[in-house]
């Protein structure tokens, strides 16, 4: 089959389907993306370049919008250059959230479009005015419905979605989730996978030395910010760390923004470092920003405690990896991470906003071991349960081979039928 994937950040969210379809043979791919590096097996990247932005009048969604239809613009360019080198795609893959594939019916009129359905915004009862720490105005509940305007431009075309999550999923409105599957995100588990000898072992990573007689405390984001509990995760550290005299922590995460805003002046680490620093002892405490992705599964299998806060907003792919390398997982009480995890069977589950209780459950996974091992591998049978990749690109494949009519390889057939 032929194969046309969208995506401004390459590979995005397919890196594991193109690495299934390279696999399988037989497929075409093509990969679109914003001018960029980064290569991989048996996919042709067709780069496009987006223009030096133009200050737009009105207010922020508006900005947002031109941009999102320059984008469009950019892609059906580069779609119709290959469109007269002769390429014509089985199906097109790709994100909805930056407008890329709004414009790409035109190219390839009749073509089915399988879209990535990420997240609809709310002006209340998700993750705006969640934290009552960043308060909402009500007056700027039409810029948060104004953010759904790719949104609902993308079903208003011929097409159909996925998403990742139930729960984001169910953040679209009841008269488009008919058109939305379902697709749980799978991991490999044979490369993310616990390992028991970790703890016997001195683990290093930097000039950061932890040895056996430590416990070892891990958080994880791509960027370290409220949207992800950073903030109240700071602010259960001292209480921790009092605790525990032999607790050593390892932060993991940029220093920009993925989500919500920038504080007024630096970045939220330094924020939080100058609200309880003096608490904070910086020999036990390391921020270690962004590791790859070796590192970062070296990290998880060695840590006694991993801790997942988020808003209720997108799901991030760390947590199912926690999950499949057998953390005993901190994680907050919230709706995406209560659709994967259970408190006192898979993890402990504590309340978002509540520091005190962050650095109980983190407490009482250092001093129950009992809890500790139950909890490991339980955690790590419901990724193996859930979250298999095999199953993933098998139900993936099923989804493309009914949108395009052609059978999608008969592995993926069989398990398909199994499924």
């Amino acid at each position: 089959m032929k194969y046309l994937f969208i995506h401004q950040n390459f590979p995005g969210q397919f890196v594991h389907l193109l690495r299934h379809l390279h696999m399988q043979g037989g497929n075409e791919i093509v990969f679109i993306s914003e001018t960029g590096g980064g290569t991989m097996p048996g996919v042709r990247r067709v780069g496009y370049r987006m223009p030096p932005p133009v200050p737009v009048g009105g207010p922020p969604p508006v900005g947002e919008i031109a941009h999102a239809m320059e984008r469009a613009a950019q892609v059906a360019q580069a779609a119709r250059t290959l469109r007269d080198l002769g390429f014509m795609p089985d199906i097109i893959i790709g994100h909805h959230g930056w407008g890329e594939l709004l414009d790409l019916g035109d190219v390839y009129p009749g073509v089915p479009v399988l879209g990535y359905y990420e997240f609809f915004y709310h002006p209340m009862g998700l993750d705006v005015g969640f934290d009552p720490e960043f308060p909402f105005s009500p007056a700027s509940a039409p810029m948060v419905r104004a953010r759904n305007t790719l949104n609902l431009q993308a079903l208003a075309q011929p097409g159909w979605g996925h998403s990742p999550t139930r729960f984001q999923r169910d953040t679209y409105p009841d008269w488009a989730r008919p058109r939305i599957t379902l697709l749980r995100e799978g991991v490999d588990l044979a490369q993310c996978r616990p390992d028991p000898a970790a703890a016997s072992r001195t683990f290093t990573l930097g000039n950061v030395h932890i040895s056996p007689h430590e416990k070892l405390v891990t958080y994880v984001a791509r960027d370290l910010e409220p949207y992800r509990g950073f903030h109240v995760f700071m602010r259960a550290l001292p209480r921790i760390l009092r605790a525990r005299p032999d607790v050593r922590v390892i932060v993991v995460g940029g220093d920009g923004v993925s989500y919500g805003t920038p504080p007024p002046q630096g970045c939220w680490r330094e924020r939080m470092l100058a609200e309880v620093g003096a608490w904070i002892d910086p020999a036990r405490v390391h921020f270690v920003g962004r590791l790859p992705y070796d590192r970062f599964l070296d990290l998880l299998r060695r840590a006694d405690a991993h801790v997942y806060l988020t808003y209720p907003f997108v799901l991030s792919w760390s947590l199912r990896e926690a999950m499949a390398c057998g953390c005993a997982i901190v994680g907050s009480d919230t709706a995406p991470v209560r659709e994967f995890l259970h408190d006192g069977k898979t993890a402990r589950l504590v309340p978002f906003l509540q520091p005190q209780r962050i650095a109980d459950g983190v407490l009482e996974l250092l001093e129950d071991r009992d809890l500790s091992r139950r909890l490991r591998k339980k955690v790590r049978a419901q990724a193996v349960r859930t979250l298999d990749m095999s199953d993933y690109m098998a139900r993936y494949m099923a989804l493309v081979a009914r949108l395009t009519g052609r059978s999608a390889g008969p592995a993926d057939a069989a398990r398909a039928v199994m499924a």
